[in-house]
Protein backbone atom coordinates (compact mmCIF):
# COMPACT_ATOMS: atom_id res chain seq x y z
CA UNK A 1 0.00 0.00 0.00
CA UNK A 2 2.68 2.23 0.59
CA UNK A 3 4.56 1.55 -2.36
CA UNK A 4 1.09 2.54 -4.26
CA UNK A 5 1.13 5.48 -2.59
CA UNK A 6 4.23 6.70 -3.20
CA UNK A 7 3.55 6.08 -7.19
CA UNK A 8 0.40 7.96 -6.87
CA UNK A 9 2.36 11.15 -5.38
CA UNK A 10 5.17 10.39 -7.61
CA UNK A 11 3.27 10.39 -10.78
CA UNK A 12 0.79 13.35 -9.98
CA UNK A 13 3.91 15.72 -10.11
CA UNK A 14 4.67 14.85 -13.47
CA UNK A 15 1.62 15.88 -14.67
CA UNK A 16 2.76 19.49 -14.70
CA UNK A 17 6.67 19.55 -15.29
CA UNK A 18 6.88 23.38 -14.98
CA UNK A 19 10.66 25.37 -15.89
CA UNK A 20 10.06 28.62 -14.43
CA UNK A 21 11.31 30.55 -11.24
CA UNK A 22 9.58 28.64 -8.49
CA UNK A 23 9.64 32.36 -6.51
CA UNK A 24 7.94 34.75 -9.40
CA UNK A 25 4.57 35.12 -8.88
CA UNK A 26 3.70 36.03 -12.37
CA UNK A 27 4.98 32.71 -13.23
CA UNK A 28 3.23 30.80 -10.55
CA UNK A 29 0.19 32.42 -11.22
CA UNK A 30 0.65 31.06 -15.17
CA UNK A 31 1.02 27.84 -13.42
CA UNK A 32 -2.24 28.08 -11.62
CA UNK A 33 -3.88 28.78 -14.35
CA UNK A 34 -2.34 25.43 -16.28
CA UNK A 35 -3.20 23.49 -13.72
CA UNK A 36 -7.07 24.71 -13.35
CA UNK A 37 -7.53 24.37 -16.83
CA UNK A 38 -5.74 20.71 -16.80
CA UNK A 39 -8.15 19.50 -14.00
CA UNK A 40 -11.36 20.91 -15.81
CA UNK A 41 -10.37 19.41 -18.80
CA UNK A 42 -9.82 22.31 -21.33
CA UNK A 43 -6.01 22.12 -21.86
CA UNK A 44 -3.84 18.92 -22.24
CA UNK A 45 -0.32 20.11 -23.62
CA UNK A 46 3.06 21.56 -23.57
CA UNK A 47 3.49 25.66 -23.23
CA UNK A 48 6.00 28.75 -23.57
CA UNK A 49 5.58 32.21 -22.34
CA UNK A 50 8.58 34.25 -23.07
CA UNK A 51 8.57 37.80 -21.77
CA UNK A 52 10.84 40.70 -23.03
CA UNK A 53 13.04 38.25 -24.35
CA UNK A 54 13.32 35.92 -21.02
CA UNK A 55 11.09 32.65 -21.07
CA UNK A 56 9.32 33.01 -17.53
CA UNK A 57 7.14 29.83 -18.03
CA UNK A 58 8.04 26.87 -19.85
CA UNK A 59 5.62 23.28 -19.18
CA UNK A 60 4.10 19.99 -20.49
CA UNK A 61 0.57 19.64 -18.30
CA UNK A 62 -1.18 16.76 -18.80
CA UNK A 63 -0.83 12.97 -20.72
CA UNK A 64 1.21 12.02 -23.59
CA UNK A 65 -1.73 9.96 -24.72
CA UNK A 66 -5.04 9.01 -23.79
CA UNK A 67 -4.80 5.98 -21.48
CA UNK A 68 -3.54 8.64 -19.20
CA UNK A 69 -0.41 6.78 -17.68
CA UNK A 70 2.00 8.09 -19.65
CA UNK A 71 3.01 12.44 -18.64
CA UNK A 72 3.85 14.40 -21.19
CA UNK A 73 7.72 16.14 -21.63
CA UNK A 74 8.48 18.87 -23.54
CA UNK A 75 10.38 16.90 -25.76
CA UNK A 76 7.16 14.97 -27.26
CA UNK A 77 6.22 16.82 -31.00
CA UNK A 78 2.94 17.99 -32.41
CA UNK A 79 0.74 18.84 -35.15
CA UNK A 80 0.45 22.24 -35.63
CA UNK A 81 -2.80 22.13 -38.36
CA UNK A 82 -3.05 25.27 -40.33
CA UNK A 83 -0.41 26.99 -38.33
CA UNK A 84 1.78 25.00 -41.25
CA UNK A 85 1.03 26.93 -43.48
CA UNK A 86 3.46 29.67 -42.83
CA UNK A 87 6.05 27.03 -43.60
CA UNK A 88 5.33 27.04 -47.20
CA UNK A 89 4.58 30.94 -47.43
CA UNK A 90 8.00 31.26 -46.20
CA UNK A 91 9.59 28.74 -48.52
CA UNK A 92 7.64 30.49 -51.40
CA UNK A 93 8.74 34.43 -50.00
CA UNK A 94 12.51 32.61 -49.81
CA UNK A 95 12.28 32.09 -53.59
CA UNK A 96 11.03 35.15 -54.48
CA UNK A 97 13.57 37.14 -52.66
CA UNK A 98 16.48 34.71 -54.74
CA UNK A 99 14.42 36.08 -58.11
CA UNK A 100 13.02 32.81 -58.65
CA UNK A 101 9.80 33.76 -58.86
CA UNK A 102 7.27 36.36 -58.58
CA UNK A 103 3.55 36.41 -56.56
CA UNK A 104 2.17 38.01 -59.79
CA UNK A 105 3.17 35.05 -61.79
CA UNK A 106 0.12 32.64 -62.70
CA UNK A 107 0.92 29.39 -61.28
CA UNK A 108 -0.08 27.88 -64.94
CA UNK A 109 3.89 29.02 -65.55
CA UNK A 110 5.63 26.36 -63.19
CA UNK A 111 2.32 23.98 -63.11
CA UNK A 112 1.39 23.15 -67.16
CA UNK A 113 -0.73 20.63 -67.11
CA UNK A 114 -3.80 22.15 -64.59
CA UNK A 115 -6.91 23.34 -66.65
CA UNK A 116 -7.29 26.25 -68.23
CA UNK A 117 -8.10 27.92 -64.71
CA UNK A 118 -4.50 28.08 -63.94
CA UNK A 119 -4.04 31.23 -66.02
CA UNK A 120 -6.03 33.29 -64.42
CA UNK A 121 -4.62 32.42 -60.73
CA UNK A 122 -1.80 34.28 -59.23
CA UNK A 123 0.81 32.64 -56.38
CA UNK A 124 -0.30 36.13 -54.18
CA UNK A 125 -4.43 34.39 -54.74
CA UNK A 126 -2.61 30.90 -53.03
CA UNK A 127 -1.32 32.91 -50.32
CA UNK A 128 -4.23 34.78 -49.22
CA UNK A 129 -6.59 32.38 -50.15
CA UNK A 130 -8.76 33.66 -52.77
CA UNK A 131 -7.54 31.78 -55.78
CA UNK A 132 -11.46 30.70 -56.47
CA UNK A 133 -10.30 27.15 -56.23
CA UNK A 134 -13.15 25.32 -53.97
CA UNK A 135 -12.79 23.48 -50.62
CA UNK A 136 -11.22 20.00 -51.34
CA UNK A 137 -11.94 17.28 -48.97
CA UNK A 138 -9.05 14.68 -50.55
CA UNK A 139 -6.94 13.07 -48.00
CA UNK A 140 -3.69 12.34 -49.88
CA UNK A 141 -1.85 14.43 -52.23
CA UNK A 142 -2.85 12.33 -55.43
CA UNK A 143 -6.75 13.16 -54.59
CA UNK A 144 -5.65 16.62 -54.13
CA UNK A 145 -3.94 16.64 -58.11
CA UNK A 146 -6.68 14.27 -59.36
CA UNK A 147 -9.16 16.75 -58.19
CA UNK A 148 -7.99 19.41 -59.52
CA UNK A 149 -7.17 18.36 -63.05
CA UNK A 150 -10.95 17.00 -63.07
CA UNK A 151 -11.72 20.94 -61.81
CA UNK A 152 -13.56 23.02 -65.12
CA UNK A 153 -14.41 26.15 -63.37
CA UNK A 154 -13.60 28.12 -60.18
CA UNK A 155 -15.95 28.73 -57.24
CA UNK A 156 -15.21 32.30 -57.56
CA UNK A 157 -12.66 34.97 -59.71
CA UNK A 158 -9.04 34.86 -58.51
CA UNK A 159 -9.10 38.11 -56.07
CA UNK A 160 -12.39 38.55 -55.55
CA UNK A 161 -13.53 36.26 -52.46
CA UNK A 162 -11.94 34.18 -49.92
CA UNK A 163 -12.47 30.49 -49.72
CA UNK A 164 -9.76 28.34 -47.23
CA UNK A 165 -9.00 25.52 -49.40
CA UNK A 166 -6.34 23.30 -49.06
CA UNK A 167 -5.90 23.06 -52.55
CA UNK A 168 -4.50 26.38 -51.93
CA UNK A 169 -1.32 25.14 -49.83
CA UNK A 170 -0.85 21.87 -52.03
CA UNK A 171 -0.12 23.76 -54.96
CA UNK A 172 2.38 26.37 -53.11
CA UNK A 173 4.65 22.84 -52.24
CA UNK A 174 4.52 22.17 -56.04
CA UNK A 175 5.55 25.29 -57.08
CA UNK A 176 8.39 25.25 -54.49
CA UNK A 177 9.22 21.87 -55.33
CA UNK A 178 8.97 22.90 -59.55
CA UNK A 179 11.13 25.96 -58.61
CA UNK A 180 13.74 24.51 -56.08
CA UNK A 181 14.45 21.13 -57.95
CA UNK A 182 13.71 20.03 -53.80
CA UNK A 183 10.96 17.58 -52.54
CA UNK A 184 8.67 20.17 -50.14
CA UNK A 185 10.24 18.83 -47.06
CA UNK A 186 13.90 18.71 -48.41
CA UNK A 187 13.43 22.30 -48.92
CA UNK A 188 11.82 23.44 -45.48
CA UNK A 189 14.63 21.32 -43.92
CA UNK A 190 16.99 22.63 -46.02
CA UNK A 191 15.91 26.23 -45.51
CA UNK A 192 14.35 26.78 -42.29
CA UNK A 193 14.75 23.81 -39.97
CA UNK A 194 18.41 23.94 -40.48
CA UNK A 195 19.33 27.42 -40.46
CA UNK A 196 17.30 28.04 -37.19
CA UNK A 197 18.57 24.92 -35.48
CA UNK A 198 15.10 23.22 -35.30
CA UNK A 199 16.55 20.04 -34.65
CA UNK A 200 13.11 18.87 -32.73
CA UNK A 201 11.21 19.40 -35.72
CA UNK A 202 10.89 16.34 -38.81
CA UNK A 203 8.68 16.86 -41.72
CA UNK A 204 5.33 14.43 -42.11
CA UNK A 205 6.25 12.19 -38.92
CA UNK A 206 4.05 9.44 -38.43
CA UNK A 207 1.59 10.35 -35.31
CA UNK A 208 2.25 7.21 -33.94
CA UNK A 209 6.27 7.74 -33.84
CA UNK A 210 7.18 7.31 -30.21
CA UNK A 211 8.34 11.18 -29.91
CA UNK A 212 5.27 12.29 -30.73
CA UNK A 213 2.25 13.05 -28.29
CA UNK A 214 -0.18 11.16 -29.31
CA UNK A 215 -3.88 12.77 -29.67
CA UNK A 216 -7.25 11.72 -28.20
CA UNK A 217 -10.79 13.46 -27.97
CA UNK A 218 -12.95 13.97 -25.01
CA UNK A 219 -13.66 10.48 -24.21
CA UNK A 220 -9.50 9.64 -24.07
CA UNK A 221 -9.74 7.81 -27.53
CA UNK A 222 -6.71 7.72 -29.28
CA UNK A 223 -6.39 8.77 -32.95
CA UNK A 224 -5.43 6.46 -35.16
CA UNK A 225 -3.17 6.99 -38.11
CA UNK A 226 -4.95 7.82 -41.24
CA UNK A 227 -3.70 8.88 -44.41
CA UNK A 228 -3.35 12.52 -45.06
CA UNK A 229 -1.79 14.94 -47.57
CA UNK A 230 2.45 15.54 -47.09
CA UNK A 231 4.47 18.44 -46.15
CA UNK A 232 3.54 18.80 -42.23
CA UNK A 233 6.05 19.71 -39.69
CA UNK A 234 6.25 17.90 -36.64
CA UNK A 235 7.37 19.69 -33.63
CA UNK A 236 8.26 20.81 -29.81
CA UNK A 237 7.24 24.15 -28.52
CA UNK A 238 10.86 24.96 -28.11
CA UNK A 239 11.31 24.63 -31.92
CA UNK A 240 8.13 26.44 -32.81
CA UNK A 241 9.39 29.49 -30.52
CA UNK A 242 12.37 29.32 -32.53
CA UNK A 243 10.57 29.68 -36.14
CA UNK A 244 7.90 32.45 -34.57
CA UNK A 245 10.65 34.30 -33.46
CA UNK A 246 12.83 34.16 -36.88
CA UNK A 247 10.03 34.89 -38.64
CA UNK A 248 8.73 37.83 -36.77
CA UNK A 249 12.09 39.20 -36.85
CA UNK A 250 12.58 38.91 -40.32
CA UNK A 251 15.24 36.85 -39.85
CA UNK A 252 14.11 34.23 -42.68
CA UNK A 253 12.57 36.63 -44.90
CA UNK A 254 12.56 40.80 -45.19
CA UNK A 255 9.93 42.56 -43.96
CA UNK A 256 8.36 43.44 -47.23
CA UNK A 257 7.91 39.35 -47.55
CA UNK A 258 6.37 39.45 -44.55
CA UNK A 259 3.94 42.26 -45.64
CA UNK A 260 2.98 40.18 -48.58
CA UNK A 261 2.35 37.16 -46.01
CA UNK A 262 0.55 38.98 -43.93
CA UNK A 263 -1.98 40.26 -47.05
CA UNK A 264 -5.80 38.97 -46.78
CA UNK A 265 -9.37 39.78 -47.21
CA UNK A 266 -11.56 40.51 -46.03
CA UNK A 267 -12.45 38.68 -42.56
CA UNK A 268 -10.28 35.60 -44.18
CA UNK A 269 -6.93 34.27 -42.75
CA UNK A 270 -3.40 35.89 -43.99
CA UNK A 271 -0.87 32.63 -44.49
CA UNK A 272 0.69 34.35 -41.24
CA UNK A 273 -3.28 33.99 -39.63
CA UNK A 274 -3.38 37.27 -38.19
CA UNK A 275 -0.66 39.09 -38.92
CA UNK A 276 -0.96 43.38 -38.27
CA UNK A 277 0.97 46.01 -39.24
CA UNK A 278 0.88 49.53 -37.56
CA UNK A 279 3.20 52.52 -39.64
CA UNK A 280 5.26 49.32 -41.35
CA UNK A 281 6.08 47.57 -38.04
CA UNK A 282 4.63 44.41 -37.11
CA UNK A 283 2.69 44.52 -34.26
CA UNK A 284 0.65 41.35 -33.58
CA UNK A 285 1.25 37.99 -34.97
CA UNK A 286 -1.30 35.29 -33.95
CA UNK A 287 -1.92 31.68 -35.65
CA UNK A 288 -4.11 29.57 -34.61
CA UNK A 289 -4.73 26.03 -36.15
CA UNK A 290 -6.11 22.00 -35.41
CA UNK A 291 -5.98 18.79 -36.93
CA UNK A 292 -8.07 15.75 -36.05
CA UNK A 293 -7.78 16.85 -31.94
CA UNK A 294 -4.13 18.50 -32.44
CA UNK A 295 -4.46 22.00 -31.71
CA UNK A 296 -2.11 25.39 -31.40
CA UNK A 297 -2.09 28.68 -30.93
CA UNK A 298 0.97 31.11 -31.33
CA UNK A 299 0.36 34.61 -29.75
CA UNK A 300 3.26 37.33 -30.15
CA UNK A 301 2.43 40.29 -29.10
CA UNK A 302 5.36 42.36 -30.35
CA UNK A 303 4.57 46.08 -28.91
CA UNK A 304 5.22 44.26 -25.39
CA UNK A 305 7.33 41.73 -26.01
CA UNK A 306 5.67 39.03 -25.26
CA UNK A 307 5.29 35.22 -26.79
CA UNK A 308 2.61 33.16 -25.41
CA UNK A 309 2.50 29.60 -27.48
CA UNK A 310 0.68 26.42 -26.61
CA UNK A 311 -0.03 22.98 -28.14
CA UNK A 312 -2.16 20.19 -27.41
CA UNK A 313 -2.94 17.01 -28.28
CA UNK A 314 -6.64 17.03 -26.92
CA UNK A 315 -8.43 20.15 -28.92
CA UNK A 316 -10.76 21.85 -26.77
CA UNK A 317 -11.04 25.24 -28.73
CA UNK A 318 -9.42 26.79 -26.09
CA UNK A 319 -6.30 28.01 -26.23
CA UNK A 320 -7.24 31.27 -27.06
CA UNK A 321 -9.10 32.06 -24.01
CA UNK A 322 -6.00 30.69 -22.22
CA UNK A 323 -3.90 32.84 -24.15
CA UNK A 324 -5.86 36.15 -23.44
CA UNK A 325 -6.04 35.01 -19.22
CA UNK A 326 -1.58 34.34 -19.42
CA UNK A 327 -1.36 37.80 -20.82
CA UNK A 328 -3.24 39.08 -18.58
CA UNK A 329 -1.58 37.57 -15.33
CA UNK A 330 1.63 39.18 -17.61
CA UNK A 331 -0.30 42.78 -17.19
CA UNK A 332 -1.18 41.91 -13.63
CA UNK A 333 -5.11 42.18 -14.75
CA UNK A 334 -7.60 39.64 -13.82
CA UNK A 335 -8.18 36.27 -15.46
CA UNK A 336 -10.61 33.52 -15.94
CA UNK A 337 -10.65 29.99 -16.07
CA UNK A 338 -12.03 28.80 -19.55
CA UNK A 339 -15.18 26.47 -19.25
CA UNK A 340 -15.40 23.46 -21.76
CA UNK A 341 -16.41 24.00 -25.28
CA UNK A 342 -20.26 23.70 -26.37
CA UNK A 343 -18.97 23.64 -29.98
CA UNK A 344 -17.11 20.17 -29.57
CA UNK A 345 -19.41 18.40 -28.20
CA UNK A 346 -22.01 19.71 -30.31
CA UNK A 347 -20.82 19.23 -33.49
CA UNK A 348 -20.33 15.52 -32.53
CA UNK A 349 -24.13 15.08 -31.65
CA UNK A 350 -25.39 16.64 -34.18
CA UNK A 351 -23.14 14.05 -36.59
CA UNK A 352 -24.63 11.65 -35.15
CA UNK A 353 -28.19 12.72 -35.01
CA UNK A 354 -28.95 16.81 -36.38
CA UNK A 355 -32.31 16.42 -33.91
CA UNK A 356 -30.62 14.83 -30.82
CA UNK A 357 -27.97 17.41 -30.87
CA UNK A 358 -30.39 20.34 -31.20
CA UNK A 359 -31.62 18.53 -27.73
CA UNK A 360 -28.54 18.97 -26.79
CA UNK A 361 -27.98 22.71 -27.77
CA UNK A 362 -31.01 23.63 -26.08
CA UNK A 363 -30.43 21.63 -22.24
CA UNK A 364 -26.77 23.08 -22.44
CA UNK A 365 -28.06 26.49 -22.31
CA UNK A 366 -30.84 26.40 -20.30
CA UNK A 367 -29.39 24.03 -17.64
CA UNK A 368 -25.69 23.58 -17.80
CA UNK A 369 -24.46 26.92 -17.91
CA UNK A 370 -21.66 26.40 -15.38
CA UNK A 371 -20.12 23.99 -17.43
CA UNK A 372 -20.35 24.86 -20.57
CA UNK A 373 -18.83 28.47 -22.19
CA UNK A 374 -21.65 30.04 -23.50
CA UNK A 375 -20.24 33.40 -24.07
CA UNK A 376 -20.27 33.19 -27.88
CA UNK A 377 -23.09 30.94 -28.58
CA UNK A 378 -23.30 32.27 -32.31
CA UNK A 379 -19.50 31.14 -33.13
CA UNK A 380 -20.17 27.43 -31.60
CA UNK A 381 -23.35 27.71 -33.78
CA UNK A 382 -21.23 29.49 -36.69
CA UNK A 383 -18.45 26.62 -36.48
CA UNK A 384 -20.70 23.71 -35.80
CA UNK A 385 -22.55 24.64 -39.33
CA UNK A 386 -19.07 24.85 -41.53
CA UNK A 387 -18.27 21.03 -40.16
CA UNK A 388 -21.14 20.09 -41.30
CA UNK A 389 -20.61 21.75 -44.68
CA UNK A 390 -17.36 20.39 -44.98
CA UNK A 391 -18.75 16.44 -44.90
CA UNK A 392 -21.69 17.75 -47.01
CA UNK A 393 -24.40 18.12 -44.45
CA UNK A 394 -25.62 21.43 -46.12
CA UNK A 395 -29.06 21.47 -45.15
CA UNK A 396 -27.99 20.46 -41.71
CA UNK A 397 -25.80 23.14 -41.42
CA UNK A 398 -28.46 25.88 -42.91
CA UNK A 399 -30.69 24.40 -40.06
CA UNK A 400 -27.82 25.14 -38.15
CA UNK A 401 -26.86 28.36 -39.31
CA UNK A 402 -30.60 30.21 -38.78
CA UNK A 403 -30.73 28.55 -35.52
CA UNK A 404 -27.86 31.24 -34.79
CA UNK A 405 -30.05 34.26 -36.11
CA UNK A 406 -32.31 33.46 -33.41
CA UNK A 407 -29.94 34.76 -30.49
CA UNK A 408 -29.58 38.24 -30.21
CA UNK A 409 -26.99 39.23 -32.30
CA UNK A 410 -24.37 42.15 -33.20
CA UNK A 411 -25.03 42.92 -36.49
CA UNK A 412 -21.69 41.91 -37.80
CA UNK A 413 -22.51 38.21 -35.98
CA UNK A 414 -25.46 38.44 -37.82
CA UNK A 415 -24.00 39.14 -40.65
CA UNK A 416 -21.70 36.16 -40.44
CA UNK A 417 -24.92 34.12 -39.83
CA UNK A 418 -26.42 35.14 -42.62
CA UNK A 419 -23.17 35.25 -44.96
CA UNK A 420 -22.36 31.24 -44.52
CA UNK A 421 -26.61 30.57 -45.13
CA UNK A 422 -25.96 32.39 -48.52
CA UNK A 423 -22.86 30.31 -49.52
CA UNK A 424 -24.50 26.95 -48.35
CA UNK A 425 -27.40 27.64 -50.48
CA UNK A 426 -24.83 28.87 -53.35
CA UNK A 427 -22.99 25.27 -53.20
CA UNK A 428 -26.36 24.05 -53.25
CA UNK A 429 -27.24 25.90 -56.64
CA UNK A 430 -30.05 27.93 -54.67
CA UNK A 431 -29.21 31.46 -56.37
CA UNK A 432 -32.20 33.14 -55.28
CA UNK A 433 -31.94 32.09 -51.61
CA UNK A 434 -28.34 32.72 -51.61
CA UNK A 435 -28.70 36.17 -53.18
CA UNK A 436 -31.02 36.84 -50.45
CA UNK A 437 -29.51 35.96 -47.46
CA UNK A 438 -26.24 38.12 -48.78
CA UNK A 439 -28.77 41.56 -48.96
CA UNK A 440 -29.55 40.32 -45.22
CA UNK A 441 -25.76 40.89 -44.41
CA UNK A 442 -24.94 43.37 -46.44
CA UNK A 443 -27.72 45.23 -44.68
CA UNK A 444 -26.44 44.36 -41.22
CA UNK A 445 -22.74 44.77 -42.30
CA UNK A 446 -22.08 46.72 -45.34
CA UNK A 447 -18.22 46.49 -45.45
CA UNK A 448 -18.57 42.56 -45.18
CA UNK A 449 -16.19 41.83 -48.54
CA UNK A 450 -17.28 37.74 -49.11
CA UNK A 451 -21.04 38.67 -49.00
CA UNK A 452 -20.51 41.24 -51.46
CA UNK A 453 -18.17 39.23 -53.99
CA UNK A 454 -21.29 36.70 -53.42
CA UNK A 455 -23.76 39.51 -55.00
CA UNK A 456 -20.98 40.75 -57.75
CA UNK A 457 -20.92 37.23 -58.93
CA UNK A 458 -24.75 37.23 -58.93
CA UNK A 459 -25.26 40.02 -60.72
CA UNK A 460 -22.57 38.31 -63.04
Amino acid sequence: MKNNLLRIIFFSTLLTSPLYAQTDPLSRRIDSLMQAAHRIGVFNGNVIVVNKGQTIYKAAVGFSDGSRQYPLTQQKRFDIGSVAKEFNGISVMLLAEKGKLSVTDHIRKYLPELPAWADSIQIAHLLNYTSGLPGNPANTDQEVLNDLLALKHLANAPGKSYIYSYANVYLQQRIIEKVSGLKYHAFVEKNILKPLEMKHTAMDLPINDTTMAVAFNSKFVNEKPRETTTGWPRLTVEDLYRFVSAVDSYKLVGKASVQQLSQHFGEGESSLGEAKFEQGELVWHQHHGSNYNYEALITHDLKKDRFVILMTNNQNFKVRQLASAILSILDNAAYTVPKRSLYLELREEMLANFDAGVAFYRTAREQKKDFYDLSFEIGDLVNTGKFLMRRNRIDDAIRVFTLGLLLDLQNKDYAIACQFIAEAYKQQGKTDLAILYAQQAIRKDPDNKIVRSILDQAAH
